[in-house]
């Protein structure tokens, strides 16, 4: 009897792999996002890619139809945060994992986008609410030229004691009923060219001096007065994601854009920065996985010594361990964000864990998938390599994993038994 008469198939697993069976209406989600990704975000996003940064977020760029699009898909704020916790939990993971696997520079500026709009509404703020409703791209306004993921340690968790943070680059004077803006913040703003609203996160001064640890979270139209923009910056990878500098200059405000003031801030950096990590989670899962499927797909195609290539067995073994890294990087991204959306306590710790996870993966499986792609994988002609650079940065975004590695050691600290 031939091997190949021999051989016995492997059950094959559904659509978001070894994943209980879905309810019918994340079934739908699924699979309406699934066609988006596959015939929208893909194809724009190879167009986006070849494109200046300034092309990219021109008016009549495709970028705009694949937003377009996207709104038109219906998954706003409120409707989200109607659902119960743990439904919205399986929805948001279903969602993020299926835009990362179509494109996710396109991921990370539709993720970027929502935020000012689900931190208002989480807040219960309606006033900053209405300033950003669905159909306003938003950004996520928090690290400085001089100062990187270490605005993401409010409470000073990781720094040396013989350190000095510095001055800040941006301070939100807080002053009678007004709050007046002056500074700038860095180059790597996601959507901060093209973006309508802003949730900017900075350095407060309420009479004392500017106070890094005790800062302000302010919801700033775009077009207000004293705001300025600077040029898209020009990357290697996610290039359909514009990021760029925002300068403020005596931006006068009220108070009412204030989410939270200066003894807030710290537990609103926890909060932006644990819904950011666990989405950026999702999201390179589902990069991670398009890798891999692409890989898989070209190893039966691809034939060298007379035979497919997935019949090599270095070539199955790598396969075989890009699966079981994506499987493992979803399944965790997914236990997180169920538990940060159900625990009374979200949990930064388990969130930075499963964005460390992800996005390590993602780029070994990109390599890897590039590897058994060979020379092929180097050229334009085939998706991998622009994959691979999109991976790439997803190490470095929302904070380093250096820097989240370390913050996260700082929290595995037991008091008690020290």
């Amino acid at each position: 009897m031939s091997t190949a008469t021999n051989h016995i198939a492997a059950h094959k697993l559904g659509p978001l792999g070894a994943q209980p069976e879905l309810s019918e209406m994340n079934q739908m989600v699924q699979q309406s996002v699934h066609r988006y990704a596959e015939e929208v975000m893909r194809p724009i996003g190879v167009k986006l890619d070849r494109m200046t940064p300034e092309e990219v977020i021109a008016k009549g760029s495709p970028y705009w139809e694949a937003r377009e699009k996207f709104v038109g898909l219906g998954f706003g704020v409120d409707g989200l945060l109607e659902l119960e916790p743990a439904e919205r939990a399986t929805t948001m993971s279903i969602l993020f994992e299926e835009l990362g696997w179509g494109d996710s520079g396109l991921a990370i500026t539709y993720g970027a986008g929502l935020l000012p709009a689900l931190m208002s509404a989480v807040s219960g703020n309606p006033f900053c609410r209405a300033l950003a409703p669905d159909e306003k791209l938003g950004c996520w306004a928090i690290t400085e030229p001089d100062h990187g993921s270490d605005m993401l340690d409010a409470n000073g968790m990781i720094f040396h004691p013989q350190g000095s943070y510095g001055r800040p680059n941006c301070v939100a004077t807080l002053r009678g009923d007004e709050v007046i803006i002056n500074g700038q913040k860095s180059a790597w703003v996601s959507n901060g060219i093209a973006a309508d609203v802003c949730i900017l996160y900075c350095a407060a001064d309420s009479g004392n001096g500017a106070d890094t640890k005790r800062g302000a979270v302010v919801i700033v139209p775009l077009d207000a007065k004293g705001v300025s923009r600077g040029k898209p910056l020009d990357k290697i990878g996610q290039r359909a994601l514009n990021q760029g500098e925002l300068f403020f200059e005596n931006v006068t405000l009220s108070k009412e854009h204030l989410l939270a003031g200066s003894d807030q801030y710290v537990d609103a950096v926890y909060a932006i920065h644990t819904f950011a990590n666990a989405i950026m989670a999702n999201v390179f899962a589902g990069t991670a996985r398009a890798a891999f499927e692409l890989a898989l797909a070209y190893a039966h195609e691809r034939k060298q010594g007379g035979l497919p290539i997935i019949r090599h067995q270095s070539v199955a073994s790598r396969l075989f361990h890009m699966f079981r890294k994506v499987e493992a990087a979803r399944a965790l991204a997914q236990r997180v964000v169920h538990y940060n959306f159900t625990a009374a306590q979200p949990s930064l710790h388990a969130a930075m864990t499963a964005k460390v996870t992800a996005t390590q993966t993602a780029f070994e499986v990109a390599n890897d998938a590039l590897q058994i792609f060979c020379g092929n994988g180097l050229t334009r002609e085939y998706p991998i390599e622009k994959i691979w650079r999109d991976a790439r940065a997803s190490m470095i975004e929302d904070g380093c994993n250096e820097v989240l590695a370390i913050k996260g050691g700082y929290y595995l600290i037991d008091p008690e038994l020290l």
